[in-house]
């Protein structure tokens, strides 16, 4: 029975129990804890005469088997990877999440810190030794040419997502699960066996494959099962006689799902739930995403008569405070690139059916109304909008927006199911995309899409043309002239182009590296029984057994390509104003600029390089052969060694600062910026994947662009040596001054539909110009108007710069302020400084 939507202004008030769960999370110091790394690593000295596969099966089933089971005080969804909230487990398999050469700073690191005990330091660094020349970092960096390292050192890209880690950003096929149960999905694996012809020679592997399924399908189970015999425990010495009955009804849930169809909306949320959390422990891959939630759940809350409103809501809570129980370990490197303990866990909400209807339903209103009441990092929310969008509803996520919380991000159905089409995917399977982890859009449950795949600096490859093929002064790249002698500005886009060729050929290469590492050490069974075709197939997704296969990269930068074209154009080659030595010995000479010059919030940066530097050197490198002024990680000479020539260097900045920039409306420097990222985008096409598909690009930082600056010297658009790059599709911060709708119109221009790995727009709003029903109109609108021009995503920061200062300043006085950093939400004290700072300076609107 469809139950009836009554939409009311404003939110209602989460619930005490949900308050208690948030501080618990809240209040925890994440720790690293040792137990899954124990459990792999005896497992694997185990059965080390088996094939890959079923080892890391039966690593799962031993893991599932003993890890701890624990039951939160007030939790009424249960399930945890670790002992404490909000901890970390190793996996020791992919490498050492840079742990290894970080025990002694990890604690007191500036991005994302966790807390270590010397017995656990002890055990993981006798475990770490069995793995040494066993995990698939250590093979895919075998794999890379020296050209493919030296890039990948220095910052063109890096590819350290997988390198590091398990296989992520995946929507697998929940609703096999809540429908058929697990045991529906060993009948499939039964069948699939029976007809299988096993005098093929392929037979040999995909049946080490099926029996690989079968142990971690069971394992699956028995983990439920262990939660239901805790929950009878705790009930038994409960002298609570509401929570006794709660504990009694854990324990009948987990008795009955996921071994089971789900019978009603409570056993549909736990069941959701174990799958979620399984595949999380089953490899470290992030970006694990619910995906289309609202579409597959609706039918258990439908049916379900044994619940009210608020209690179906107060659920629905508590599994929202509960995707912040996971974390995840990351280097140092890395943690800055993504900081803020964010997992990705991407809920989508609205949207089309596969037959494209509205997919708005009661379900979508309340996600929605959860995200108000939690109001934490996790999960993220996505609400996909199109044409048939009810205005109801679109109204209603951006009150949420308003609130200020950075959630939640806003879909373009009309340009992502257009794009998805063009790579190949059936209309129904487009229709039914899921956004997963930052802005990545793949079909729900068929598709392997290997989403933010690398990182990419489209700017370190501008300079790479500008210097004449030299990487940070050493020959690199093809010659393809000095930028003194450009007598053309087609000859310098030219250049531009033919390095960008160079250069994804070598990210490429890294990628690939990196992808037939996982498909020799990786074979995650569990997951693969989620997605469609690996069993039809018998083939894990890290063979390619997915119905679709993307390796998607990710462009960083695109803002910075457009406005430094445009300078070039304009003042060298228009107006002839400069001459490009005059402009190169500006940029070389950091327009001016002396050390003294630097502001404090970026003095203050200067040991936090410091000690990323260090890292680099140790971890993203993985050798002692890095040194740091091939990573401009160091202050070079150029900032110290000013002639009396700075006052004419600064005249030039000013000049190409007064130059039109993107984030305007101007359509001619909109078109470079356009034509800057395209290139990167049509030269990616080119390349087929180890898994049977292609690469497709995306234009999206996480928060990579404030790292990658750091690799890059002064460019011409006018940004100062180290100075963070623009994030996503957004123009750079600060020059966007014709208001927001000529910003997005500029946004609007780039070609959406060819990056179809994703885009990212950040806005950010002063309060008072969303306030009222006025302001939460205007809103709409500009998502709307955005819209209808092609743009495909947006999302915003409604909160005034005074606000995040104050959460600088008295970090203990703001625990609980959400801020929007890039495809994610994060607690804004949790963030390193550098991320806070290029929050804080992003061009805020204060009216329309």
């Amino acid at each position: 029975m469809k139950k009836e939507i009554n939409v009311k202004p404003g939110f209602s008030q989460p619930t005490e129990r949900i308050k208690k769960l948030k501080a618990a999370i809240l209040d925890t110091t994440p720790r690293i804890e040792v137990e899954r790394a124990r459990l792999i690593t005896e497992s694997y000295k185990e059965t080390e005469a088996l094939p890959t596969v079923l080892r890391h099966a039966k690593g799962f089933e031993k893991i599932l088997s003993e890890l701890p089971v624990v039951i939160r005080d007030n939790e009424l969804i249960v399930g945890t990877a670790t002992i404490d909230s909000r901890s970390a487990q190793i996996f020791p398999e992919f490498g050492p999440q840079g742990l290894k050469d970080e025990f002694d700073t990890v604690s007191t690191r500036s991005a994302d810190p966790f807390a270590i005990s010397e017995e656990v330091k002890t055990e993981l660094k006798d475990i770490f030794k069995y793995w040494e020349g066993k995990t698939t970092s250590e093979y895919a960096s075998s794999l890379m040419d020296e050209d493919t390292r030296k890039a990948y050192d220095a910052g063109v890209f890096t590819v350290g997502n997988y390198h590091q880690g398990g296989v992520g950003h995946l929507a697998v096929n929940y609703e096999k699960i809540l429908q058929k149960g697990i045991r529906g999905v060993i009948s499939e694996i039964i069948a699939a066996i029976k007809n299988a012809d096993q005098t093929d020679p392929s037979w040999i592997e995909k049946e080490q494959f099926y029996r690989a399924a079968l142990i971690t399908l069971k394992a699956v189970v028995n983990f439920a099962n262990r939660y239901a015999q805790k929950a009878k425990e705790l009930a038994e010495y409960s002298n609570d006689a509401k929570r006794k009955a709660e504990l009694l009804k854990i324990s009948e849930i987990c008795s009955h799902v996921p071994e089971y169809p789900a019978r009603n909306f409570y056993e549909a949320l736990q069941s959701f739930w174990f799958i979620q959390l399984v595949i999380q422990i089953e490899a470290s891959g992030h970006s694990i995403s619910p995906g289309r939630f609202d579409q597959y759940m609706i039918p258990f809350y439908e049916n379900d008569d044994t619940l009210t409103q608020e209690e179906a809501q107060e659920l629905l809570d508590c599994l929202f405070v509960k995707f912040n129980d996971l974390n995840k370990l990351r280097d140092i490197v890395t943690a800055t690139a993504f900081a803020g303990y964010q997992l990705w866990q991407n809920v989508n909400c609205g949207g089309q059916t596969k037959d494209g209807k509205d997919a708005t339903n009661a379900i979508s209103y309340m996600e929605i109304e959860s995200m108000a009441h939690v109001m934490m990092a996790m999960p993220s929310l996505s609400i996909r909008v199109w044409n048939g969008t009810p205005n109801a509803f679109l109204l209603k996520a951006c009150e949420l927006s308003r609130l200020g919380g950075g959630q939640p991000a806003f879909y373009n159905d009309e340009e992502i199911i257009t794009a998805k089409v063009n790579r190949g995917e059936t209309l129904e399977d487009a229709r039914n995309y899921a956004i997963v982890g930052c802005v990545e859009p793949a079909s729900q449950g068929k598709e392997n899409s290997w989403c933010d795949a690398a990182l990419f600096n489209l700017p370190k490859v501008l300079e790479i043309a500008m210097n004449n093929g030299r990487l940070n002064g050493k020959d690199f790249g093809p010659k393809t002239g000095e930028f003194k002698d450009f007598k053309s500005f087609d000859e310098f886009l030219k250049a531009y182009v033919e390095q960008m060729k160079f250069c994804v050929s070598l990210l490429v290469r890294a990628d690939n590296a990196v992808d037939y590492a996982h498909r020799k050490y990786g074979q995650l069974a569990f997951v693969s029984t989620l997605v469609d075709d690996c069993i039809s197939k018998g083939e894990t997704i890290d063979h390619g057994g997915a119905h679709y296969n993307f390796t998607g990269p990710q462009g960083i930068g695109s803002a910075n390509i457009g406005n430094a074209l445009m300078v070039v154009k304009k003042l060298v080659f228009d107006s002839k104003t400069l001459s490009m030595k005059q402009l190169k010995e500006a940029m070389d000479h950091n327009f001016g600029r002396s050390e003294s010059a630097v502001p404090a919030a970026k003095a203050d940066k200067d040991e936090a390089y410091d000690a990323i530097a260090q890292a680099v050197k140790k971890v993203l490198g993985e050798d002692e052969s890095l040194d740091l002024d091939n990573l401009k990680l160091n202050h070079d000479d150029t900032t110290k060694s000013l002639d009396d020539n700075s006052n004419v260097y600064a005249k030039i900045h000013e000049q190409v600062m007064n130059v039109d920039k993107y984030g305007n409306d101007l359509n001619e420097v909109d078109e470079l910026t356009r034509i800057g990222s395209r290139v990167y985008c049509e030269e990616l096409e080119n390349y087929k994947t180890p898994r049977g598909g292609i690469f497709n690009a995306g234009l999206y930082p996480v928060s990579g662009n404030v790292l990658f600056g750091s690799y890059i010297g002064a460019t011409p658009d006018g940004r100062y040596d180290k100075e963070t790059i623009a994030d996503g599709v957004s123009p750079t911060r600060g020059t966007d001054t014709n208001g927001p709708t000529a910003a997005a119109n500029s946004v609007a221009k780039l070609d959406h539909f060819i990056a179809s790995n994703g885009t990212l727009y950040n806005m950010k709003f002063s309060p008072s110009a969303v306030a009222g029903d006025g302001g939460l109109r205007r809103f709409a609108a500009l998502i709307r108007g955005f819209f209808d021009k092609k743009g495909g995503h947006v999302q915003f920061n409604v909160i005034d710069r005074q606000t995040l200062l104050d959460a600088q300043a008295h970090p203990e006085q703001h625990k609980d302020l959400i801020v929007r950093v890039a495809g994610y939400s994060a607690q804004f004290i949790a963030l390193d400084k550098s991320v806070q700072d290029d929050i804080i300076a992003r061009t805020e609107f204060d009216n329309f």
